[in-house]
């Protein structure tokens, strides 16, 4: 395995959001808790300022399409089914199920659940991902997490760690009363942010017997911190007292304020981050915008929910998923890639650590040519074996 410290990105150091009500502006060095997933690189200041919603007047953009990005790849060898689950607290999770046309319908198979990145829906990455493995032979979903995309929660991109680790648990119980799954063989797969929810759900149920993760953020590592622990204890505290001062003023009937998330024009100043999650979700290469949402809040989040993340922490105990087995992709240019490699430190064996030659973050979104399907299904085809 190659492990070899390559130089990375530099994270940029400011961004701004518009939204449907009012978006923080944040300004500061290393990522944000504000903006994290996705990533604006922006610490917020002890002054935020604030810019009014307006709508873009910006005609959606082709985007780079080169290594074969297909983020909307379909494929006839595949079929594709809504479906709609409750999760623990009744809430209703919708997904996609995917099963190969040449499924043997009269015995059970390996099944594997995909997260989407932290900021996206199931449209963004996920389906992607649950239908090229689909086509080697799984049973596969993709789903949204409460609170985005169709799936039920209110407020709308409310964050709740623990939910959402529990909707990939509410997922295993939806695939393990299927009559063509195997109970005893499901993976999760988590792409961003999801990877954290994958790890901490996995690290309580023990259904899920292989766990993969691509392009991992820890969504709790990186608000607290920032990348590579850019953000000083004080800006955190900061941001904490932004976030709570925020609460009086919409426990008032006050308008919500939004973290940065995707900018939503591109300047001379932008960072090279805000340009990479830029390509992916404003132009044509990844742009989705569910019916439950609008243009100007994809990705965004309440500034007073943003901050709960600071409390989750995936990767303690880790460990404890053993004997169960660990996959961790990431790009060696990826801006990422510290939760990778922390993740990959803290776990016990049988893991592994994955790089892709030059990817970075959101180039594992989409990028076909890049994306180590075959890894992914040696891996999952070995770990779910019956």
């Amino acid at each position: 395995m190659n492990e070899k410290q390559e130089t990375e990105k530099r994270d940029g150091s400011s961004g701004a959001g518009l939204g449907r009500r009012a978006l923080l502006k944040a300004t500061g060095v290393g990522a944000a808790a504000v903006g994290v997933t996705s990533l604006t690189g922006a610490a917020a200041s002890a002054t935020p300022q604030y810019s009014a919603p307006k709508p873009s007047s910006r005609a959606t953009e082709p985007g780079d399409l080169s290594h074969g990005a297909d983020n909307f790849y379909t494929s006839d060898r595949v079929t594709v089914r809504k479906i709609r689950f409750k999760n623990q607290y009744k809430m209703t999770v919708v997904g996609n199920l995917f099963t190969p046309k040449n499924l043997n319908r009269h015995t059970t198979h390996p099944a594997i659940v995909v997260g989407h990145p932290m900021g996206a829906v199931k449209e963004q990455s996920a389906n992607l991902y649950a239908t090229k493995m689909a086509e080697q032979g799984f049973v596969t979903v993709s789903l949204d997490l409460p609170f985005w995309g169709e799936s039920e929660g209110s407020p709308r991109q409310a964050v709740l760690p623990d939910v959402y680790s529990e909707a990939y648990s509410a997922a295993v119980d939806f695939l393990g009363t299927q009559r063509i799954v195997d109970r005893e063989r499901i993976g999760v797969l988590g792409i961003c942010g999801s990877g954290s929810f994958v790890v901490s759900a996995a690290k309580l149920d023990q259904r899920m017997k292989a766990v993969a993760t691509v392009s991992m953020y820890d969504m709790g590592a990186v608000n607290r911190n920032g990348l590579r622990h850019g953000q000083s204890l004080q800006q955190r505290k900061e941001v904490l007292a932004q976030a709570y001062e925020q609460r009086y003023v919409e426990f008032t009937g006050g308008e919500t304020v939004y973290t940065t998330g995707t900018p939503h024009e591109i300047t001379p100043q932008s960072s090279d981050i805000e340009r990479e999650f830029y390509d992916f979700y404003r132009t044509k290469r990844g742009e989705y915008t569910p019916r439950s949402s609008s243009p100007e809040l994809t990705t965004h989040r309440p500034l007073t929910g943003e901050v709960k993340f600071m409390n989750f922490y995936p990767f303690n105990d880790i460990e404890t998923i053993s004997p169960r087995p660990m996959l961790f992709i990431t790009g060696d240019q990826a801006h990422s890639r510290e939760f990778s490699e922390d993740a990959y430190a803290r776990a016990a064996e049988p893991k592994e650590l994955h790089w892709v030659p030059g990817a970075g973050h959101v180039d594992l979104y989409d990028r076909v040519g890049l994306i180590p399907f075959d890894k992914l299904t040696r891996f999952f085809t070995e770990h779910l074996a019956a």
